[in-house]
């Protein structure tokens, strides 16, 4: 009861546990994959599917298998990430659930157009 209480008021216990033990994988990583999930990371959490946890939890565990496996094999990280690292997170972050600010004004705009659209029709 106690801990479902305290869940309310500070999120998801287990998400937090999850996040900890990201941020432990990372710090395993060698220097220049550490610093590329970092700047990933933080990305991920400024546009990312913020108002949904379980999403963003899954989106980084994902991205410390990737970063994990890739560094293990001996993969450049630029063959990870490619020419365009936007891209690459931008690509990474479709695969997941969860709607962002900036996905929602995406939408929100289209919307919008597509209104204004039917009313110049008429």
């Amino acid at each position: 009861m106690a801990a479902k209480w305290l869940e309310t008021l500070t999120g998801s216990l287990e998400q937090k546990k999850q996040y900890k033990e990201y941020r432990a994988r990372v710090r395993g990583l060698p220097a220049g994959y550490r610093d590329a999930a970092g700047a990933l990371e933080r990305y991920l959490m400024n546009i990312g599917p913020t108002g949904n946890g379980e999403s963003l939890i899954a989106m980084l565990v994902d991205l410390a298998d990737l970063l994990e496996s890739s560094a293990q094999a001996g993969t450049p990280l630029r063959n990870v990430v490619g020419e365009d690292p936007v891209d690459f997170v931008e690509t990474f972050m479709a695969n997941y659930d969860g709607g962002s600010w900036i996905r929602k004004e995406r939408a929100r705009l289209a919307n919008a157009i597509e209104v204004a659209e039917l009313k110049e029709q008429r």
